[in-house]
């Protein structure tokens, strides 16, 4: 482009010299005309500022050049997605792992714990005095300690000692309460008598093969023990009758106390 404006004035410059020299030869008053036509010295001033504006529209390009690099910009956005990618993919798995999921857990661990003290045994006969009620499950703690309380009582009229723990033999249940059989063991049945009083009688404890299960804690917690006593036996198959029997190992002081030994039996069919 610099050639070109350079060709551009040095041709003005020329034609201005040869018509100053014309101009000369042919009169001698030319030099009025001579300023008027030396005007166009003028021109090569205006032309060549008129030239740059052109070569100034190339410079254009320059302002292209950004668009490549706009181009790579493009290729990058794709590649961000790939890396967002793997932290979904991790996501889901930490649930599995932490998805030992909180409802069945408990219930397999349940029969588990139960399993390692579940024993199957031998329940034999063995003389006891009875008491025969019923109660709603709300009360039963508190019926339950009544009927024990009113068979020792009858035991002491009688001159007879207990020779074992007191057992509930659960014959019916419901879900407004149950009806039972309170049972104190004693050595033998006194001769030619089946009752100490109208509500104490004489017989025997429940026989059979039975699975013994053990409740350690508050009565108000026995519940989950026979959850996990059902589980248990579901998860081995097992029948049971519809009776089963408590035996408690110590005082049966409250409903609440956690120090409270007791021992289930589920007679097997």
């Amino acid at each position: 482009m610099k050639s070109i404006r350079y060709h551009l004035a040095v041709g003005a410059v020329v034609g201005a010299i040869a018509l100053g020299l014309g101009t000369c030869f042919v009169q001698a008053q030319a030099p009025n005309p001579a300023p008027v036509q030396s005007a166009p010295l003028s021109p090569p001033v205006a032309t060549p500022p008129a030239s740059p504006p052109n070569p100034a529209v190339p410079v254009a390009p320059p302002v292209v050049v950004p668009g490549p690099a706009a181009a790579q910009v493009t290729p990058a956005l794709p590649v961000a997605p790939p890396a967002a990618t793997p932290p979904v993919v991790n996501a889901p798995a930490t649930p599995p792992a932490g998805e030992p999921k909180v409802i069945p857990a408990p219930d397999a661990a349940k029969p588990s714990a139960d399993a390692s003290t579940a024993q199957v045994i031998e329940v034999p006969a063995r003389p006891v005095a009875i008491l025969r009620g019923k109660s709603s499950w709300d009360d039963g703690f508190k019926t339950l300690s009544t009927s024990f309380a009113k068979i020792n009582a009858e035991l002491a009229k009688a001159g007879l000692t207990a020779t074992g723990r007191p057992l509930s033999v659960f014959l019916e249940t419901d879900d407004n309460g149950f009806r039972f059989e309170a049972m104190i063991p004693i050595a033998e049945k006194p001769a030619g008598k089946d009752q100490l009083s109208a509500e104490v009688k004489l017989g025997l404890s429940p026989v059979g093969k039975a699975m013994k299960f053990q409740h350690r804690g508050a009565y108000d917690d026995i519940d989950s023990t026979y959850e996990a006593i059902t589980a248990y036996l579901d998860e081995k198959g097992l029948t049971a009758q519809d009776m089963f029997i408590e035996e408690y190992l110590n005082e049966m002081k409250s409903a609440d106390d956690t120090s409270l030994e007791i021992d289930v039996y589920v007679l097997l069919k």
